[in-house]
């Protein structure tokens, strides 16, 4: 059975963060020509050089600065993870590799590629949501984790 927290539901919150991660995403594209894609801007923040540098430091900047500035407005909410070390580096890992064989990553065809009604992004959103959706249902209900 699952248990809803009710007293955690922020729709409003959500929503806010929704359009500034929405208006970040076309403001890169619209003033840099650039697709807000995480994994590709860290990516190629080592290798490249000239004028694209600057802006991808601001981002990746931007990226680690939000919760530091967060902290300064609220209280840092309580964070609870119920996985061990094995199981976070194996996801991170894996969420690596997906990347790559999916030339992209969430934010840039979730967010990016969606809004711009790419075909190739709505199969790779729909490839690891659902991935997402199996693995979760395997660890919760048919091997008995967390």
């Amino acid at each position: 059975m699952m248990d809803i927290a009710w007293a955690q539901f922020t729709p409003w919150t959500a929503l806010a963060g929704g359009a500034l991660i929405g208006a970040a995403a076309a403001i890169l594209l619209l003033f840099n020509g650039r697709i807000a894609g995480i994994s590709g801007i860290l990516g190629s923040l080592l290798t490249t050089r000239g004028s694209d540098l600057p802006w991808r430091i601001a981002f990746i900047s931007g990226l680690l600065l939000a919760p530091l500035l967060w902290l300064l407005a609220a209280e840092r909410p309580a964070i609870e993870i119920n996985a061990g070390y094995p199981a976070l580096i194996s996801a991170g890992l894996l969420v690596g590799i997906g990347t790559r064989y999916g030339s992209g990553c969430t934010s840039g065809h979730g967010v990016c590629g969606l809004s711009r009604f790419s075909m190739r992004s709505l199969v790779a959103t729909l490839s690891f949501m659902g991935a997402g959706f199996v693995t979760v249902y395997i660890i919760r209900h048919l091997i008995g984790g967390a």
